[in-house]
């Protein structure tokens, strides 16, 4: 079941492969028994992908909740240790940010615990939370409420700061705002809408130039010269290299980042280890970026 879902994800035998440490050769073996086994074709070639039939449309979250149970089994198996897996979603800022500082602490304190990193943006993340897809995700606070079955913990604020490139002279926020070129963080992106909302709060109305997705993309145009940028203060590393400036808006919105996770769970013991090595790796980075 694990090797059909590998597939159907990753549209790709040789990827399924890779992520299940198996030759492309077995992954078409496993594929072939479980088919025999159900009577029924799972996955087709369509193109240079794989995609599931009807029939493996029919079964996919079936098969997705049999594999989740099992490898629950050594967790409920050993009541007095911490031992399974944990699904975590991560924002692509805090992957370079605040992962590596997590997993090191998992893998020193609680080595029984297998963490599979699953980033991407906030909303969705959000919603494979709700879905029980994940079993934790480290994102942008919602701009709603979260629902009362599940628990966040707030690990940051990220200041909205005004982004420039080092040889722009102008120390006033609202003038370059206003006469700069823009580069816009995507307004689809929840960090993005605190952007939109103080600019609407100024009134300003900038000389939109993009509007990109990804902050370390954002900051590498603005240190080519190409415009200017709001955007959260997020955690180092940024792109190697660069040269910018940060200017301080009076009023500025902050970016809450955190961890959700639901408050009943099968495996809820390690999902709070998980939630409080986030808390703790993220309140030395805190710390630290204050020294600094």
């Amino acid at each position: 079941m694990k090797t059909l879902l590998s597939v159907i994800d990753s549209n790709s035998i040789a990827a399924a492969a890779r992520k299940e440490n198996l030759t492309p050769s077995a992954v078409v073996q496993r594929l072939r028994a479980l088919e025999d086994e159900i009577g029924a074709a799972l996955v087709r070639r369509a193109g240079h992908s794989m995609r599931a039939t009807e029939a493996g449309t029919a079964v996919v979250e079936a098969a997705r909740r049999i594999v989740e149970m099992a490898e629950s089994l050594p967790g409920l198996a050993n009541q007095n240790e911490e031992i399974g897996r944990v699904r975590v979603g991560i924002i692509h800022s805090m992957t370079t940010g605040l992962l590596p500082e997590i997993l090191t602490s998992m893998k020193e304190k609680r080595p029984g615990i297998h963490v599979e990193v699953q980033p991407g943006q906030s909303s969705d993340l959000f919603q494979r939370i709700i879905d029980g897809n994940l079993d934790a995700a480290i994102l942008v606070e919602p701009p709603f409420a979260i629902p009362k079955e599940f628990t966040w913990h707030e690990l940051r604020k990220d200041p909205l700061v005004l982004l420039c490139s080092s040889d722009e002279t102008e120390n006033d926020p609202v003038a370059l705002l206003k006469d700069a070129p823009f580069i816009r963080y995507d307004r689809k992106h929840w960090g993005g809408r605190s952007a939109e909302n103080y600019l609407r709060r100024l009134k300003i109305n900038p000389q939109e130039k993009y509007e990109l997705d990804s902050l370390e993309a954002i900051a590498v145009l603005v240190n080519k010269g190409l415009g200017v940028s709001l955007v959260p203060d997020w955690l180092p590393p940024w792109p190697d290299g660069l040269s910018l400036r940060k200017i301080s808006l009076d009023g500025a919105p902050f970016r809450g980042v955190g961890i959700i996770f639901p408050r009943l769970t099968s495996n809820e013991r390690l999902v709070k280890a998980f939630a409080e090595e986030a808390r703790v790796a993220a309140k030395l980075k805190n710390d630290a970026a204050l020294v600094a």
